[in-house]
């Protein structure tokens, strides 16, 4: 298989703990998370909250070139099934500031409204009907920028179980965004599902989970903020989803995009400020193994 030479990897300041969560955890200054991703040896990063980074296209490149990082793309969550104008506003200007640092990918997920992850309310027909026709409506607006829209299916938003990837994938004709943690929390097995439909993956986030506590997480009987806190997510290799098959399913399908390190982490006050930085060499470690 191809080497981690040749495969375009990043990483995201989730990794490090930095969330838009309100009262997620610790939040480590930029220069260090961009700092310990460039002395990793990882060429580029997603942008991370809205915020954390600059917002000023200058200051952004110029941040990101003192780390020699360049920007793959960035996270958004918006609310798609209702408030149409503000949806596009919001992704308008996150996909103008994306476009100006040279990101490729706008990753879009259906935020509910609530704060966090923990919650989500079931949403009517009409309303799947207008998340649908939002999504697509961003998507044309990020390709005015030159961008590509892949969906997230994430975790306490309306793309999260199996039954509403699927519906997704129907409804929509954008490409999803692989997150191998979030499809397994779903109940979604990211390799079946890259390889039943491989023309629709669009980027990769890889993660590693605890299946029994995904499992806690899908039935309701544990919290989404909670179960990250309890450890849910693993250095790459250390946990229940099956990497080495997904990304052989996705190479061997000719993806050739980015594979961004994304594990949600939470700092607490007593956590290390070097656990992120550990567990994001222990994941490059195990790349490195499955594809040499």
């Amino acid at each position: 298989m191809t080497t981690t030479s040749k495969i375009r990897i990043a990483a995201a300041p989730i990794s490090w703990g930095v969330c838009e969560v309100p009262g997620w955890g610790r939040v480590l200054e930029a220069a260090t998370v961009l700092g310990e991703m460039a002395r990793l040896g990882v060429a580029a990063t997603e942008l991370g909250p809205p915020g954390y980074l600059p917002r000023d296209p200058a200051r952004l490149r110029e941040l990101l070139a003192r780390h020699s990082l360049t920007l793959v793309g960035g996270f958004l969550a918006v609310v798609m099934h209702t408030g149409q104008e503000k949806a596009l506003a919001e992704a308008g200007e996150s996909a103008a500031l994306l476009a100006a640092c040279g990101a490729e990918v706008l990753v879009l997920a259906a935020a509910t409204g609530l704060d966090g992850y923990d919650e989500r309310p079931e949403l009517t027909g009409a309303e799947w009907a207008t998340l649908i026709g939002t999504a697509g409506k961003i998507r044309d607006l990020a390709a005015r920028h030159g961008l590509r829209t892949v969906l997230h299916p994430h975790v306490g938003t309306h793309v999260e179980r199996r039954a509403e990837v699927e519906r997704f994938l129907a409804d929509s004709d954008l490409a999803l965004c692989l997150d191998t943690g979030h499809l397994m929390i779903g109940g979604t097995d990211p390799a079946e599902l890259a390889g039943r439909h491989p023309d629709r993956v669009g980027h990769v986030h890889l993660k590693d989970v605890r299946g029994e506590l995904a499992a806690e997480v899908r039935a309701g009987r544990l919290g989404y903020t909670e179960a990250v806190g309890r450890g849910l997510y693993v250095p790459l290799g250390e946990g229940d989803v099956d990497v080495a098959a997904m990304v052989r399913s996705v190479q061997s399908a000719g993806y050739g995009g980015w594979y961004v390190l994304e594990q949600d982490t939470a700092l607490g006050e007593a956590s290390p400020d070097d656990r992120p930085r550990r567990d994001a060499e222990r994941s490059l470690a195990f790349l490195t193994k499955i594809t040499e």
